[in-house]
Parts: structure tokens; C-alpha cells; sequence
């Protein structure tokens, strides 16, 4: 639900252009053309101790210049999607879990398997032992 959430978030950045660089997400600035993660980082850093109120305020961040507040301003993304990345490492995450979830089951379907072999083999062994009891019986009665 989660990863759900992020991605609407990073789809609706798209649809409305300019972003708020006081409360983007490090992927939402990384789709920023000539924002890559150094600079995202260092303006999630800045914004920890001041208050972003324009884009102009980015001046303020070392690395950043006034192309890349141009491009923030007008909404200019970078051609390489930073959300495809984003979206590759989500759901790496995701495959990883299913393969941990996959081997978890392989593991409980084999003590399963395990503990109906035993309790089969028990049961077998008690019902020859009742059918020897019950045939000793019947051939008591025929003599």
C-alpha cells in the first residue's frame, strides 16, 4: 500500500509541474533535470535547518545554481526518470521478500510433509496392529 502511495505521489508530481522543494521527497527532487542524489541530499540537509519558501531559496544550497532553480521553477525534468530507478529498487525490494516468502513456505511445506509422513506411518502401524488383534479374535471364534 505503501509503495502504492509513493509511486501516485511521483506520477502526480509529473501532472502538476512545479514542485514544493520544502516538502519533495528525495526522489521526487532527484527527477529534477541536474539534480542527481548529492544535490538532493544536500537540499533535504538545507531545508533541516532553514525554511525553504521559493525556489529561489535554493541559490542558498551549495551545488546549486540558478540553471537548476530554472528548471525547478518551470518543472523541467531530467530524461533519464529517477522514478523508473526508483521503481527498480522497489521492487527489487519486493522480489527479494517474495523469495525469502517462497523459501519460508518450501520450509514449512517440507516439515509438513515431514510430520504427515510420521503421523501416516503411526497410523498405519496401529491399524495392522488392530487388524492382527481382530483376526486373532475371529480365528478364536472359528475354533
Amino acid at each position: 500500500m505503501k509503495k502504492l502511495l509513493l509511486v501516485m505521489l511521483l506520477l502526480s508530481s509529473y501532472l502538476f509541474g512545479a514542485m514544493n522543494v520544502q516538502t519533495a521527497s528525495k526522489a521526487e527532487l532527484m527527477t529534477i533535470s541536474g539534480i542527481g542524489e548529492k544535490k538532493a541530499d544536500a537540499i533535504i540537509k538545507y531545508r533541516k535547518k532553514h525554511r525553504l519558501k521559493s525556489a529561489n531559496d535554493l541559490l542558498n544550497v551549495p551545488g546549486i545554481g540558478k540553471n537548476i532553480v530554472n528548471n525547478v521553477k518551470k518543472g523541467i525534468k531530467s530524461k533519464k526518470s529517477k522514478v523508473s530507478s526508483v521503481g527498480k529498487e522497489m521492487r527489487k525490494k519486493s522480489s527479494k521478500k517474495s523469495m525469502q516468502q517462497k523459501k519460508s513456505m518450501k520450509k514449512s511445506s517440507k516439515k509438513m510433509k515431514k510430520s504427515f509422513k510420521k503421523k501416516s506411518k503411526k497410523s498405519s502401524k496401529k491399524m495392522k496392529k488392530s487388524f492382527k488383534k481382530k483376526s486373532k479374535k475371529s480365528s478364536k471364534k472359528k475354533k
